[in-house]
């Protein structure tokens, strides 16, 4: 099957489990429910629960009893996106050619929607582990995933991302703090994808923690291609990114030097299937869009 077939197939099961987890649960506060189905179904490429479901399906064979979990990680993403256009963040009026949550349903409700996403996102992880862990071990991978998840959304993963990003025209920015930047608001969330994935599907510490370098390589590598794509908008507006420090020959070869370092890892893994990560990961790093 294709690459982007697959992609279609499980994008299709994300965004049915998604709406079937909203279905039918608005009473006076229907609002809510309309401002966070608006950004939750605006065409996202459900790239993270995709890695998460497909990492699983690597050391498992199967992946859905880490559905939950994937939808989780694109509530929290979704999320992300809706307080990030807030006026006092980015203060964006479009995203995937729309208007923001915030033009739409007003600043109060697009911050409470978000709340809501990020509450629910750890709803839905905890209540599928109290109801569904069959074992002890089930029970500690499981927990071990909301762990996994907690942190890297957290003030040590994305959200201290967010912070640095917020003050990077008061700070004395540098290549090392933008990437670290970086490796926490982009990256963190690729990371806990895959690394929840991993642990979901039964892998071993060792492969946990070659999943977890695998995410941060891929992680990098797709924020700076996205430098690249974005480069005449951001020049527009004095925006701080891998071209302020080097020039698109150096960023396209730092691409490619991670993303053959996130390939390279997964090669560590015998006897499982892991092609279609390969193939996702040359795809999100080689993409001309």
């Amino acid at each position: 099957m294709l690459l982007e077939d697959v992609v279609g197939e499980v994008r299709k099961v994300v965004d049915q489990e998604l709406k079937e987890l909203l279905k039918e649960k608005a009473y006076y506060q229907d609002k809510i429910f309309e401002s966070i189905n608006y950004s939750l179904f605006t065409g996202g490429k459900r790239i993270r629960p995709i890695l998460l479901l497909k990492s699983c399906e690597a050391f498992s064979g199967d992946y859905k009893q880490a559905l939950p979990f994937a939808l989780a990680i694109e509530m929290i993403h979704t999320y992300s996106l809706i307080h990030d256009d807030l006026p006092s963040m980015d203060d964006d009026d479009f995203r995937r050619d729309k208007p923001t949550n915030h033009k739409v349903f007003g600043e109060a409700i697009s911050i409470l929607a978000g709340d809501g996403l990020l509450n629910l996102a750890f709803e839905t992880m905890v209540s599928f582990t109290l109801k569904n862990s069959n074992t002890i071990e089930e029970y500690n991978r499981n927990i071990r995933a909301i762990d996994e998840i907690g942190r890297y959304s957290g003030i040590y993963g994305m959200i201290g991302g967010q912070v640095i990003d917020l003050l990077s025209n008061d700070i004395s920015m540098d290549e090392d703090k933008l990437l670290f930047m970086y490796k926490c608001k982009t990256a963190a969330l690729i990371q806990a994808s895959v690394v929840a994935g991993a642990i979901l599907g039964g892998g071993t510490d060792e492969e946990i923690e070659n999943m977890r370098q695998f995410g941060l390589y891929l992680g990098l590598a797709y924020q700076i291609r996205d430098d690249i794509l974005d480069e005449k908008e951001d020049r527009k507006i004095n925006k701080v990114t891998y071209l302020r420090y080097n020039n698109i020959v150096e960023a396209e070869t730092k691409v490619d030097k991670l993303s053959k370092k996130a390939i390279e890892i997964l090669s560590f893994y015998k006897g499982k299937d892991v092609d279609f990560l390969k193939k996702l990961a040359k795809e999100l790093t080689g993409r001309k869009f």
